[in-house]
């Protein structure tokens, strides 16, 4: 009861005794990145055209096929194109790809937008843009292809920054015997940038949402006592599957 009592003091809630009881025996913590490592905010830092396409014209398109979408990375995209005072127009047969990005019909063309898996998926030819793309995810970017059925336009590339408190937390974590591992839907070059600026044990990259909770199985089929520490709606059946759940910022 004291130690549920001095949580709620600094603002940690605990839904029973026996979850603060179990943080005892975790020794490995799963750490989600966007809004948990990372600030859930990205901006667009980059803007790369083929050459089908300018860029004011890669940014209508891609505002217009990601208006309706509420991933991060559809928001940045939008802040990007209200910044440059770009409208986007109305599409029709938007389709959410669950994982990989969407897909809408913009007059009577219709266009992708959304990570390599989707390219890949499409038959999109990605190599077009490929050196300044691997240069821009070993800065730690994340990648986000713009197509039309079945041409590469063009690719924005987006930086959530890491929270002040990241890299301080997770040497905290080791510090105590704890392994950390982090879960992100980013290419692997983009994940290993943040693995090494913060110091992270394990990293599994191009993690889908709903393949968070397995990642959690496998974990404990090692015989691990597993953490999951994250912050969305997709997060939460890994954290209910984890042997302790903590939701931040709910």
């Amino acid at each position: 009861m004291v130690g549920t009592g001095k949580g709620a003091e600094n603002g940690i809630l605990f839904r029973s005794a026996q979850a603060l009881e179990q943080l005892h025996s975790i020794d490995t913590v799963v750490l989600d990145k966007t809004g948990t490592i990372t600030e859930g905010r990205p901006r667009v830092t980059d803007v790369l055209c083929t050459g089908a396409v300018s860029q004011e014209e890669l940014l209508h398109i891609a505002a217009s096929a990601e208006a309706y979408s509420e991933h991060p990375l559809a928001e940045a995209v939008m802040r990007c194109a209200q910044e440059r005072h770009i409208q986007p127009e109305e599409v029709r047969d938007f389709e959410p790809i669950f994982g990989r990005g969407v897909a809408a019909r913009l007059g009577d063309t219709r266009y992708f937008a959304g990570n390599a898996a989707l390219m890949r998926e499409k038959g999109i030819d990605l190599s077009a843009l490929g050196a300044q793309v691997e240069e821009l995810t070993r800065a730690g970017k994340t990648p986000l292809y713009f197509a039309r059925e079945d041409a590469l336009l063009g690719v924005l590339a987006a930086m959530d920054t890491v929270k002040p408190s990241s890299g301080e937390a997770i040497r905290m974590l080791r510090a105590l015997g704890l392994e950390v591992h982090m879960l992100t839907g980013d290419n692997r070059v983009t994940a290993g940038a943040i693995q090494r600026q913060l110091g992270i044990d394990t990293v599994e990259a191009e993690v889908l949402p709903q393949d968070k909770q397995e990642h959690i199985v496998r974990l404990q089929r090692q015989g691990r006592q597993v953490a999951m520490i994250g912050d969305g709606v997709n997060d939460a059946p890994a954290l209910a599957r984890a042997d302790v759940g903590i939701a931040i910022g709910a």
